[in-house]
Parts: C-alpha cells; sequence; structure tokens
C-alpha cells in the first residue's frame, strides 16, 4: 500500500517535499496576513501541524503487514481484516526547537501519540537562538540548553520548526543529535510550514540524509528569470531571505507571532 505524496515539481534534489494541497496552502496564508491574531495563529498552527505529522507519519514511518479481528469475526472467523498498517512500535522523538518550535512540537507529539505506541514517543526539548553581527545579519546560532530525553537509536527524530529560514539552528541541532546523543537514528525529518532556497541550500549541504517537508517554498527576492521558471531551476538565482534574514514574502517572525513577545 503505497503513500503517493501530492507535491510540486522542483530542482532542489532528492528528500525535499514541497507540498501541493490547497487546504494547507489557504491556511498557511491566512496565518502570514497582518489581520490574523491569537488565538486564531495557535489554532492554525495546530491544523498545520496536525496534517505534516499525518504526512510525515504516512511518508516515513514503516508500516507492518496484521491480520486483526474485528467486530463481525465472531460471525466470519475465516474473513478478519488484513491490511498494512502503521508499524506503532518504532520509535520516535519529536524536538521542540524554541521559541518557534514550541507549539508545532507538542501538536506533532499529540499525534504520535495518538498512533504510535506512547511508550515510544519522546518530545525533546532545545533552547537555541540565532546569532548575529552588528547589521543584525544571522552569523549562525546558539543552543543555549536542551532537555534530551535519552538516545535516538533506530528512532524517526522530527523537527516541527515553522519557518527554514537560514537552516542554521537546524543544521547545529541536528549536528548536536549526531554528535553527543547516542544512536545512529533511523532518520531525521524536518517539518516547515515555509522555507527558503537558501535554507534547502544549507540543509542539503550540512546534512544531506535530512528529508524535508514544506507547505511552501518563498523565493521572492529571486531574479525574474528564476520566478518564470520551476523553482530550483536557477537555483543560484533564487532567494527568500532580505538584508535581516526575514523570509519574503513569508509572515513574520513566527516565534514573535506565536508568544506575542517582541524580542
Amino acid at each position: 500500500m503505497d503513500f503517493r505524496l501530492s507535491e510540486i515539481e522542483h530542482g532542489y534534489g532528492d528528500g525535499t517535499h514541497i507540498l501541493r494541497d490547497p487546504v494547507l496552502e489557504t491556511w498557511l496564508a491566512r496565518l502570514c496576513s497582518p489581520q490574523t491574531q491569537q488565538p486564531q495563529i495557535d489554532q492554525l498552527v495546530e491544523l498545520l501541524y496536525q496534517s505534516l505529522a499525518r504526512i510525515a507519519l504516512n511518508g516515513e514511518f514503516p508500516r507492518k503487514r496484521v491480520r486483526l479481528a474485528t467486530r463481525m469475526t465472531p460471525s466470519h472467523p475465516d474473513a478478519p481484516y488484513e491490511g498494512d498498517l502503521l508499524d506503532e512500535n518504532q520509535r520516535a522523538v519529536t524536538v521542540n526547537l524554541a521559541r518557534a518550535g514550541t507549539w508545532p512540537s507538542h501538536v506533532c507529539y499529540t499525534t504520535l501519540n495518538h498512533v504510535l505506541n506512547p511508550a515510544n514517543v519522546r518530545q525533546d526539548h532545545i533552547l537555541a537562538s540565532r546569532t548575529v553581527d552588528q547589521k543584525h545579519r544571522v552569523t549562525g546560532a546558539h543552543l543555549g540548553g536542551a532537555k534530551i530525553g535519552g538516545d535516538v537509536k533506530d528512532a524517526i527524530v522530527l523537527f516541527p520548526d515553522p519557518m527554514g529560514a537560514t537552516g542554521n539552528t537546524l543544521a547545529s541541532a541536528i549536528e548536536h543529535y549526531k554528535r553527543e546523543i547516542e544512536g545512529p537514528a533511523r532518520k531525521y525529518v524536518a517539518l516547515h510550514l515555509i522555507v527558503t532556497p537558501e535554507y534547502l541550500k544549507k540543509i542539503h549541504m550540512a546534512h544531506p540524509d535530512v528529508a524535508v517537508y514544506a507547505v511552501r517554498v518563498d523565493r521572492g527576492l529571486s531574479s525574474a528569470r528564476a520566478l518564470a521558471a520551476m523553482p530550483g531551476a536557477h537555483w543560484d538565482e533564487e532567494r527568500g531571505l532580505n538584508d535581516r534574514q526575514y523570509i519574503v514574502p513569508g509572515g513574520g517572525g513566527f516565534g514573535e507571532i506565536m508568544n506575542n513577545s517582541f524580542v
């Protein structure tokens, strides 16, 4: 029973999935609107990440063949249900990259617990922040602290982070797991609402094994030739970040709007 993902055609390489989902795109457009405020912000983020978690479960998690009894089995014992279901014993870890990733990670954590054996599902927490120079240009990422609840051996590790902007924070977080946490993990999966061409280039160079899912790719500052072509066809001419490393057209700072804290 193959899962077929609806995604756009692009030139960003294998492992990158830019979704073609009108419902998710509609919710995301509302989320990015300056008229949208709390509590609608968190409600939309919840809807979006419930969907992204389901897509990740379908696309990245293993399945197993089962033969199960139903309520009709006493009457028809020779006709049980047979099918391919998700392997509920697969280990999973969702990582909260505070602060923008706090609510998305919790939504994914809850969704995973409804599908997998909750004993095999964990949520970790990393306090991460951008480092900038005097002109507010991003120079990297600082991991200020972490609560990581154990090893990731054979686990599927999810990073639900709304905005894939520069890629510095996610690259640093994945590097921390690979170097410092006992493993290896079965795979790493990044779940985003919006990504930029710059982000995709950074992640593919730093961690080519990571699967990336995003509702859309924003490249509003690209050349006219790039914008007229398939995304990724003229990758070197694509740009989605302004001089302060915010995504264009984007939706502003999601960590800011979700917490109503503009620092």
